[in-house]
């Protein structure tokens, strides 16, 4: 490949995906790609794909649109989950050339190399490569390192639950985790590049240790892997992204009460207040368990925050079961939602189930559960009033503003200035801006720059 090729990447869905492209950019690297915007012309546009995004096809659609505007000759590959779960619609889609599921996405660049030498190929006619899910018993660690101010773990890949509305099984396969002196040795590369805060993340980070070297025997548990690395040096900050409730143990809670790493911010699906529910939906869990943990995180730690994910309009959901999952969460002391609209996916249990919700309901019940999010992160950020945190500059301007994240995920804002951009500062949270975002005093010069 010439050392001018250029490459851009598109990255839809949860961290996991941008911590796997920004892998796969290395290896494009290696290859001698410079990487630029996607909205640039490029040489080579990836499309790392989510299945749990609404729309999918539309919206990937609209992407390939995008790239071709910008160069109407690139080479375009679609990987990720959604390639997984229907290759040959992506490949379908006109201008995709490259369809690559669940285990060849890492193989990225072989199989570019490979087409492109190939006098027989032409373009417009896409190849697919995607395993039988059950292939994908392997794992491939990965790190994202888009900003500098915070880098993506890759510590767990894949999920052995059943959740009746859920494809993730399906695109990502067994859950299956990275080697903890594997794990240990990426989180000591991040830190070696000035990054301030690292985010575990993975499909069940909970169930990390299972399958670590191709079998179903916990190796190390979930304690064992944050225990560790609290001990890397040069790290500021660890966060942990979604972990199952059920998977969540007090001895897990208890660590990062008194860790001076890992920051109070947990984020734990709840995805429906009403037990009846639940089982429909095969979680692990029962309302009550759910509390409890709740109620443990603030009992050691009173100030940390805690987002719920939760599920509107999941068949058999009437509005007596609705209201019990909105009054739940209205009572229960966390400080913001992520609110999912439940959608029907090919394949799923849930997809065949009696008592669709409409649509409409569907997006009404939404809303409302939006308003109490923004209820809820508003009480929690007037709670936080008064306090002294320490805030970790973003690296964008934004109308003249530079924003940042307090350790215990409360969102900051400041005038621009460049000479904040990735230090740690103590501050006095002082008030809520007219936008909701928290204005301060500065306590100190950077304790970390």
């Amino acid at each position: 490949m010439s050392s001018t090729k250029k490459v851009a990447f598109y990255t839809l869905g949860c961290k996991l995906n941008f911590s796997e492209t920004s892998t796969i950019a290395r290896d494009f690297e290696k290859e001698n790609f410079q990487r630029v915007d996607f909205s640039e012309s490029a040489d080579v546009y990836v499309i790392n794909t989510c299945s749990v995004t609404e729309n999918a096809d539309k919206r990937f659609k609209r992407i390939v649109k995008q790239a071709q505007k910008s160069n109407p000759d690139a080479f375009v590959a679609a990987i990720g989950c959604y390639a997984q779960l229907k290759p040959q619609e992506l490949a379908d889609v006109n201008g995709v050339d490259l369809v690559l599921g669940a285990t060849e996405k890492f193989k990225l660049t072989g199989y570019l190399n490979e087409l492109t030498a190939n006098p027989d190929w032409e373009k417009g006619t896409a190849a697919i490569h995607s395993c039988e899910i059950k292939d994908a018993d392997f794992y491939v660690g990965s790190y994202a390192v888009g900003d500098r101010t915070r880098a993506f773990l890759k510590v767990q890949d894949g999920c052995d639950y059943k959740c009746t509305y859920c494809t993730i099984p399906l695109a990502r396969g067994i859950s299956r985790s990275d080697a903890l002196d594997n794990v240990l040795k990426n989180a000591s590369e991040i830190a070696a590049q000035d990054i301030k805060e690292i985010v575990l993340t993975g499909v069940n980070i909970g169930d990390y240790g299972k399958g670590e070297f191709g079998n179903k025997k916990h190796e190390h548990t979930f304690l064992d892997l944050v225990q560790a690395l609290d001990e890397v040096p040069g790290i500021e900050r660890l966060r942990i992204s979604s972990i199952e409730p059920n998977l969540l143990k007090d001895e897990t809670i208890e660590f990062v009460s008194e860790s001076d790493t890992f920051v109070p911010h947990f984020h734990i699906p709840l995805q429906s207040g009403n037990n009846t529910l639940l089982k429909q939906m095969r979680r692990r869990y029962m309302r009550e368990l759910y509390t409890e943990r709740v109620q443990k995180i603030r009992e050691v730690m009173p100030d940390a925050c805690i987002g719920v994910d939760v599920i509107v309009g999941f068949p058999g959901e009437t509005e007596e079961l609705f209201l019990e999952t909105y009054n739940y969460l209205n009572e229960l002391d966390v400080s913001y939602l992520h609110v999912f609209t439940y959608s029907e996916r090919d394949n799923t249990p849930a997809a065949t189930m009696e008592g669709a919700v409409s649509k409409k309901v569907r997006s009404k019940r939404s809303k409302m559960l939006r308003g109490l999010s923004a209820k809820k992160r508003r009480a929690f950020y007037e709670g936080q009033l008064t306090t002294h945190r320490t805030v970790l500059f973003e690296g964008e301007n934004k109308l003249g503003y530079i924003h940042g994240f307090t350790e215990n995920y409360v969102k900051v804002k400041a005038p621009w200035n460049p000479e904040l951009v990735n230090t740690l500062h103590n501050v006095t949270l002082t008030d809520i801006d007219d936008d909701g975002l928290v204005r301060f005093n500065f306590d100190e010069k950077a304790i970390s720059a």
